[in-house]
């Protein structure tokens, strides 16, 4: 999408970090700015920021791990600005720990707001982007932790690998119907993600302080300027790239992984329980 003056844009987790990044960038191509936030008061002003520069920003109260809350956010979008055109599922948290130990409090937090979140977002802002036939495209953000696996980290990792996923499917879904797709990959970046607990729901056991050992916050804080990344996005929409990395020295780690894949696949080649296998060949799709 070359052109984006005028256009209508959504953003989940709009109000801090990566999110407020896109805002500020998207605002300043020319966009209109929808920010939906859990924190309605970090929300506005943030709005008020944006506003204060000239350009068209409303808010809206959003709670992505609810569809109910979620659809309610995009009838707020096309009721502010008529319509919408960009989409942003950015909104998430993290979630450590090893799969087998985790408990299911958290486990269902970050699978809710990390991989739910995105399903709302497509189900809730996709049907109308459709019906406008104006074009658009939708960035969900994934991680590193979606290219490659975190020791430690099992829920979020699944999570985001499930996100790169959806949104590769999404891309081959949409190619014939002018909707752009991106699924950004971040790497080290300054947010507020380290602190994620201070909005965990009661449902999933109420806030709570990052843990005294845990060292994330501490290394987000020293991380990339999420305005750049905002600017990062922007681009991303504008040359229709679909993987959005925001550290190119981490490459690094997916020809790593790329080659556990092929060694795989040679493995297989010449294993004994393969050998003369008939094989039906192709995928469904």
């Amino acid at each position: 999408m070359k052109d984006v003056e005028g256009k209508v844009a959504f953003i989940t987790g709009g109000a801090s970090g990566m999110g407020l990044g896109m805002a500020r960038s998207f605002a300043a191509a020319g966009m209109k700015v929808m920010i939906g936030d859990i924190e309605a008061e970090v929300a506005q002003k943030a709005v008020d920021e944006l506003k204060g520069k000239g350009f068209d920003a409303a808010c809206v109260q959003c709670d992505v791990s609810s569809m109910e809350s979620v659809q309610a956010a995009a009838d707020k979008t096309i009721e502010t600005f008529g319509k919408v055109h960009i989409v942003s599922n950015n909104a998430g948290i993290a979630v450590g720990g090893y799969s087998e130990s985790c408990s299911m409090r958290n486990w269902n937090w970050v699978v809710d707001v990390n991989l739910w979140g995105v399903v709302y977002g497509l189900q809730a802002f996709v049907p109308h982007i459709l019906s406008q036939d104006e074009g658009g495209h939708v960035i969900s953000t994934a991680s590193m932790a979606g290219m490659v696996g975190l020791r430690g980290a099992g829920p979020y990792n699944a999570t985001k690998f499930a996100v790169v996923g959806m949104m590769e499917t999404f891309a081959a879904d949409h190619r014939k119907h002018n909707i752009g797709a991106s699924v950004l990959c971040p790497g080290i970046v300054a947010t507020n993600i380290g602190h994620s607990g201070r909005n965990r729901p009661d449902e999933y056991g109420g806030a709570v302080k990052p843990n005294e050992k845990d060292r994330t916050a501490e290394m987000l804080a020293a991380g990339l300027d999420p305005d750049i990344v905002g600017d990062l996005v922007l681009e991303a929409v504008q040359e229709d790239q679909f993987y959005i990395f925001t550290d190119p020295g981490l490459k690094h780690l997916i020809e790593t992984r790329c080659e556990r894949i092929i060694a795989g696949y040679d493995w297989a080649a010449n294993c004994k329980a393969l050998d003369g296998a008939v094989q039906a060949g192709g995928l469904p799709g």
